[in-house]
């Protein structure tokens, strides 16, 4: 007897199921596109229990007749393809016909559905896969389909189910996505009776996006208008038109969850495209930032292929450097023209500008990109200005690389990759090594000491482990002896410079009050302590349907770190109190980036995850900020409190707390040795 045969149904529609039905979202998400297929244009969705007990959605679309609905649920049924060429052309959402067979193989499903001119409905009851009912029924038109149980009779894909709120972001997130892509339908989507999304018909994407993210958001925004290009590469000029809206450079997310990708009114996520997005933004936002992009890429069918996944979401492009090409010039040339600048002008440091610039205004990065900001230093301005001066001796910021001006992935600056530059101060700008007064004084080669009592003397081990020349991280014990190092002042106001018995020492100010205020934070929300300051008016927060789903998981959380909320309306909530550390103008943002990082890191992260990233956001927050000058108490103060930390080594995204230039190596540097 030969060992190959072919496969039931029954078991082929399962292994589908796996491909096609990842989670409830993924149901969500092909019965969604057969309802706008259908040409729906009020489709409704509820769900309950995060879509483990039921997943509803209905359409007032065109419905089907009996035949239509039973072949429905055979494998590889469809009203959208024809012939092989029309795989070439696909211009509906979907086109494999596995979706239904798929979905009512691993549910209890129920299908009632009218087609316009039938005097009656269908209802088709499946469960695992096999026809349980089909009756006539009174149904006033379009489709429902209702999926009750997902993977009841697959245990094993159950168990790997998320928890309820994550389940429920996944499908609030696809639904948003939809409802971007489609201005002139109306979704609602409910869980467990709740309203989180309510959008009705409009004229112009304009106002879905104030439907949906609110004025706030819309403000910060940049309309891209319809740029149309000729594809020449074809026998015959092919257009492509993008549209949609970016963000000012001054919104910086911390993940892509709002960067929407749709091609011909497909949902996608595409690798290429989001490196085209960020080769837009190059320089005008920190690396590890993303911006709020709103995308539509319409194009010929048959210049890209939607074939190349199971779920249809990753598509091939005929031509993808063009297009590659396409998006990140239309955006950067939109935005050079738009000359985006925040809404309340930020001061510019006079160590930033040279003479003879022209200040411009300077956008607020966000404080957990504190450290890269001041590895950029915005010193784009001040790059080649006065050519005579002798530059400054700060090896790690003196020498940068920019892009070549003709290089595709760079902005066109106009400098060679490989040409380099040396910062200088404007003449009579005083350097910022600041020694609070103290000269340094060379004491015979053999240490230095400051002009001053109880001199510190430097001392050379006959033995050292030593680090390469230059400066290097620090993660040894001597970190442990941080409070006797004697503070010498500040460099760029940001940087504190001191010495011990181990050489040269330069802690970043931000990420050292950053990692005592995270543990601070982090030991206050353990006993119930933390201190509150009342507002003397509510601010008042705009949510979308996924931060929405994220505020009711972590309600109980914000109260912890101290944040009193409560909700106030659709999607809207109200802060009455704020940790005492918080400044008011940091509330709004600081309540965003706690909720984007649970929706970022919802796959993964536990409670205390959770927690710990509220904790570091706030610290992040309330932590001494760029160009802050210290005076040598408070400085003294800082390195204390960090020497009583658990892990003074780094802050609590990871970033160094302080670099090392050890005794040996200044001494080898001035061949002392």
């Amino acid at each position: 007897m030969g060992r190959i045969r072919v496969l039931s149904d029954q078991v082929a529609n399962k292994i589908a199921a796996g491909e096609v039905v990842e989670r409830p979202a993924s149901v969500i998400k092909e019965l969604l596109e057969n309802s706008i297929d259908a040409g729906g244009t009020d489709i409704r969705i509820e769900v309950e229990a995060g879509g483990r007990r039921l997943l509803r959605i209905a359409d007032n679309g065109c419905g089907m007749i009996r035949d239509d609905a039973l072949l429905a649920f055979e494998r590889h049924a469809t009203s959208k393809l024809s012939s092989v060429d029309d795989l070439n052309a696909i211009a509906t959402l979907g086109f494999r016909g596995e979706a239904l067979p798929s979905i009512a193989s691993v549910s209890r499903l129920v299908l009632e559905t009218r087609e316009e001119h039938e005097s009656v409905g269908t209802r088709v009851e499946i469960a695992g896969g096999k026809l349980l009912d089909c009756t006539e029924m009174a149904f006033p038109g379009g489709t429902t389909i209702t999926v009750r149980d997902l993977f009841f009779n697959v245990p094993a894909r159950k168990k790997f189910l998320r928890s309820e709120q994550t389940e429920l972001t996944h499908i609030a997130s696809l639904v948003t996505h939809y409802s971007l892509a489609h201005c002139d339908k109306a979704f609602t989507l409910t869980h467990g009776g709740k309203e989180l999304l309510a959008v009705t018909p409009v004229m112009h994407l304009h106002d879905r996006v104030f439907q949906i993210f609110g004025g706030d958001t819309l403000e910060d925004l940049i309309d891209l208008g319809s740029h149309k290009t000729m594809l020449t590469a074809e026998p015959e000029p092919t257009p492509f038109r993008i549209s949609g809206y970016v963000s000012r450079p001054q919104v910086q997310k911390n993940n892509r969850n709002s960067i929407f990708l749709f091609v011909n009114g497909r949902l996608i996520r595409d690798r290429m495209l989001i490196h085209a997005i960020s080769a837009a933004y190059y320089n005008l936002i920190p690396p590890a930032c993303y911006p709020f992009a709103l995308l539509f890429i319409d194009c010929d069918p048959a210049q890209v292929d939607v074939n190349v996944h199971p779920s249809k979401t990753e598509v091939r492009f005929r031509h993808g450097t063009f297009v590659h090409d396409l998006v990140r010039d239309t955006l950067r040339e939109t935005l050079i023209a738009a000359r985006p600048a925040p809404s309340a002008p930020m001061p510019v440091s006079p160590l930033f500008v040279a003479p003879g610039l022209h200040a411009q205004p300077v956008a607020e990065l966000p404080y957990s990109e504190f450290t890269q900001a001041l590895e950029d230093m915005r010193f784009d301005e001040a790059r080649n200005v006065l050519p005579g001066a002798p530059p400054m001796a700060v090896e790690g910021f003196g020498r940068q690389s920019f892009p070549d001006a003709n290089d595709p992935g760079g902005p066109g600056l106009g400098y060679s990759r490989a040409q380099e530059y040396s910062l200088r101060p404007p003449p009579g700008a005083a350097t910022r090594f600041d020694f609070q007064g103290a000269p340094l004084t060379f004491d015979r080669g053999e240490g230095i000491s400051p002009a001053s009592s109880d001199p510190l003397r430097l001392k050379v081990p006959d033995t050292h482990a030593g680090f390469p020349p230059g400066l290097s991280l620090e993660a040894s014990q001597s970190m442990a002896n941080i409070a006797e190092l004697r503070v010498l002042g500040q460099i760029y106001d940001s940087f504190i410079l001191a010495a011990g018995p181990d050489g040269l020492w330069i802690f970043d100010q931000h990420v050292v009050h950053e990692r005592i205020l995270f543990e601070r934070n982090l030991a206050r929300q353990a006993a119930g302590r933390v201190e509150q300051q009342r507002l003397l008016m509510p601010i008042v927060l705009t949510l979308t349907p996924a931060q929405q789903v994220e505020y009711d998981r972590l309600a109980a959380d914000l109260a912890a770190a101290g944040f009193e909320t409560e909700p106030f309306g659709n999607r809207t909530i109200a802060v009455k109190a704020v940790p005492a550390d918080i400044e008011q103008p940091a509330v709004e943002s600081a309540i965003y980036e706690i909720l984007e990082i649970a929706e970022s890191e919802m796959r993964r992260v536990s409670v205390d995850d959770i927690r710990r990233g509220i904790a570091a956001s706030l610290a992040c927050r309330a932590a001494i900020k760029i160009n802050t000058r210290l005076d040598a108490s408070k400085m003294e103060h800082l390195l204390r409190e960090l020497s009583r930390t658990a892990c003074p080594m780094s802050c609590p995204h990871g970033r160094p707390v302080a670099l090392r230039y050890s005794t040996r190596d200044i001494l080898r540097s001035f061949h002392r040795i």
